[in-house]
């Protein structure tokens, strides 16, 4: 009789278990988020930043999967694929989208008005028309700016310092874009105290970069700056030419020291990422980001290769190094 009993109990909890399961496969997280990011899948720099934004969201109780669903497309700086991933963004009705940098936020904004986007590392984006104000935006986007213009003139400042020898510069920009304009108005406002000649080399891609650089390169006592305005993808390439002509280079971020480049001077792209849970948190309790103040860096990292350094035959200052937030040896 017990082994009946037994027989029966586990019969009942078989099928339980079937009823169950599918209930659980066909159940969907309550909320769905959109990160539509300019770069490759496959850049570490990246990857990086995503995983911060997802454990800030875990720490803020949102988790892929359980009470969120988070949709992510890749764009590898293709404007063709930008533009046919938001075309699909009202087939996907997210809750909010996330939007690293200018050049997806713009095509997602005129897309949609209506539809929340966060914006991470965002140049100026009040006077490429984003956002009203950085106190109140007033519209369907809210997020964290790149950095003030001003800092521009720092990283003229740290190349002379690290390479006096340096008298001329090369600022590599996209002149497509705001930032690109922007930053080299700074750069070459301060350029005539520091008796350094500038000028500006407009590239979009890397067969233009090689020649610019290469060209540059032929007069000596030269130097150059890396602007935020596009570069990411020919992160590489552009380290790779500064060393073959033994160019001193400052970069606008740390992944280019960590790869081999001189210096580089910006915010914590990291951890403004981490914050951004903060934001899609309050949007995804009610908050609108009309009435969320667009946060600019608090952070800045100075980092310098001293093994590059070396190979270019440049004794870093002791002052220099002091000031340093990691020094790669």
């Amino acid at each position: 009789m017990g082994e009946a009993v037994r027989r029966r109990d586990l019969i009942k909890v078989i099928a339980g278990s079937a009823i169950a399961w599918p209930l659980a496969a066909r159940a969907k997280p309550e909320r769905h988020i959109v990160m539509l990011i300019s770069t490759d899948a496959e850049d570490p720099d990246t990857q990086a930043r995503v995983t911060a934004l997802l454990q800030g969201l875990q720490q803020l109780g949102w988790t892929d999967g359980r009470n969120i669903r988070i949709s992510t497309r890749w764009s590898a700086s293709n404007p063709d694929r930008i533009r046919k991933y938001v075309a699909e963004l009202s087939g996907l009705a997210p809750d909010i989208t996330v939007a690293p940098g200018a050049a997806t936020l713009g095509p997602l904004l005129q897309a949609t008005r209506t539809i929340p986007i966060v914006f991470v590392t965002v140049p100026d984006p009040v006077g490429s028309g984003f956002v009203e104000s950085l106190a109140r935006p007033g519209g369907n986007a809210t997020g964290f700016t790149q950095f003030e213009y001003s800092i521009s003139a720092k990283w003229l400042e740290l190349l002379k310092q690290i390479a006096p020898g340096v008298t001329r510069v090369a600022v590599l920009r996209d002149a497509a874009m705001p930032d690109g304009i922007g930053q080299f108005a700074v750069i070459q406002s301060v350029a005539p105290s520091m008796r350094m000649e500038v000028s500006s080399v407009n590239i979009r891609d890397a067969t233009e970069i090689e020649r610019a650089v290469t060209t540059f390169a032929r007069f000596s006592n030269g130097g150059l700056v890396v602007t935020s305005s596009a570069f990411a993808i020919h992160r590489d390439l552009i380290i790779t030419l500064a060393a073959r002509h033994r160019l001193p280079a400052i970069y606008y971020r740390r992944v280019f020291v960590t790869s081999g480049g001189l210096i580089s001077y910006g915010p914590d792209f990291i951890d403004q990422f981490r914050n951004a849970a903060g934001y899609i948190d309050r949007i995804l309790k009610g908050e609108k980001p009309a009435d969320l103040p667009v946060q600019v860096p608090t952070k800045y990292e100075l980092a310098i290769n001293l093994k590059t350094a070396k190979t270019l035959g440049l004794a870093v200052p002791p002052s220099l190094l002091a000031q340093a937030d990691e020094v790669i040896e």
